[in-house]
């Protein structure tokens, strides 16, 4: 099945073994989209490679961008001022809600509920033009420097955040009458995929897939990073442990998402965006490995300074969809054809992330 294949979210290639419909064996083939960010950030300066995070999950270019300055910043002992960090942790769950977005939109399609694309789409166009206004991109955002941002909030940006959180609830609202009790959703759901919470911890998943299996572990919350743990949110879980219930997960996190932006927009600080760095960074002989909660799951940037190189010396990133498509065969052997496609859509694989 696949790479070609519209439901395996692009560069996908599975080999199945089938008794007729049923699934026996499930072997991923990855590697159709390698482009070696990891060599190229190498190669480039400090201050260089941010853009480069941009292309690994491009539905999560903010999330992807937030983790790198992080971990710079930790790797040199920078301290970002509280104006900027508000305004990170308000961006990245807006980049929560436009990933989620868009996963529900090609979930329900692979299933062949059409109506949910063109909903979640509309409120998805919301948030890029949000993210338009901040920093002039779209998708590929560069949206942070290390050690704050490139600019403050542009004129009228307040009001943009606000009109959309004014209308988002009863967005999601729309979601849940169009799928949560309709009756075929529930059949191409219920019981389909089920990773229970024991496997899931062997296998290093997280994010939503794991927190559907009723494990409550949230980077936000374990090692709170950004303005995090200034937020006051819920970290969304359920038992089921299948297709339904990461479904049900992720409609409750954008619902938290809403209310961390709400939060931020609501106590920003005053003060600079940019800490006082020089020219050019010089690293030290260290290294350091940063965490954080991307929508996928726990987005880890490992980084070895050489002392006094302008890059890093060695540069690894935990994807999250790269671990979570690992517990993939578990999930569907044993299952039917038509639930493969089920579950690689609640799994949110993204290939340009997996391959990097």
């Amino acid at each position: 099945m696949g790479p070609q294949h519209p439901s395996t979210h692009g560069v996908l290639r599975l080999k199945l073994r089938l008794d007729g419909e049923v699934v026996k064996k499930c072997t991923p083939c990855i590697g159709y989209l390698h482009r070696g960010v990891e060599k190229i950030c190498e190669n480039k300066s400090f201050f260089q490679g941010q853009v480069w995070t941009d292309r690994m999950d491009y539905t999560s270019a903010i999330a992807n961008n937030l983790g790198w300055a992080e971990s710079i910043e930790k790797l040199f002992g920078i301290t970002v001022p509280r104006r900027a960090v508000y305004i990170r942790t308000m961006l990245n769950e807006f980049n929560r809600l436009a990933s989620h977005l868009i996963w529900l939109a090609t979930h329900g399609l692979d299933i062949g509920a059409m109506t949910v694309f063109i909903y979640t789409f509309r409120e998805r166009e919301a948030i890029l033009d949000i993210f338009d206004a901040f920093c002039g991109s779209r998708l590929t955002t560069t949206a942070f420097r290390i050690g704050g941002l490139r600019e403050d909030l542009p004129p009228g940006f307040e009001k943009k955040v606000r009109d959309f959180l004014a209308k988002f609830p009863d967005c999601i609202n729309e979601y849940e009458t169009l799928l949560t009790e309709n009756r075929i959703w529930k059949k191409r759901t219920i019981g389909v995929g089920i990773l229970k919470a024991e496997d899931a911890i062997a296998m290093g998943v997280t994010g939503p897939v794991l927190r559907a299996a009723g494990v409550a572990y949230d980077i936000r919350k374990a090692f709170p990073y950004a303005a995090y743990a200034e937020m006051d949110f819920e970290v969304p879980t359920r038992t089921e442990a299948d297709t339904y219930a990461r479904y049900l997960v992720r409609l409750e996190e954008m619902r938290q998402s809403a209310r961390i932006i709400q939060q931020c927009i609501d106590g920003l600080p005053e003060g600079p965006v940019m800490a006082k760095l020089p020219k050019v960074l010089r690293s030290e002989v260290n290294e350091v490995y940063h965490a954080t909660e991307a929508p996928k799951g726990e987005l880890g940037y490992y980084l070895v300074g050489e002392k006094g190189s302008l890059n890093p010396y060695r540069f690894h990133v935990r994807a999250p969809g790269f671990i979570n498509l690992q517990a993939l065969p578990m999930m569907i052997e044993g299952g039917l054809v038509a639930d493969v496609i089920a579950t690689i859509g609640t799994l949110d694989v993204v290939l340009g992330e997996i391959d990097r």
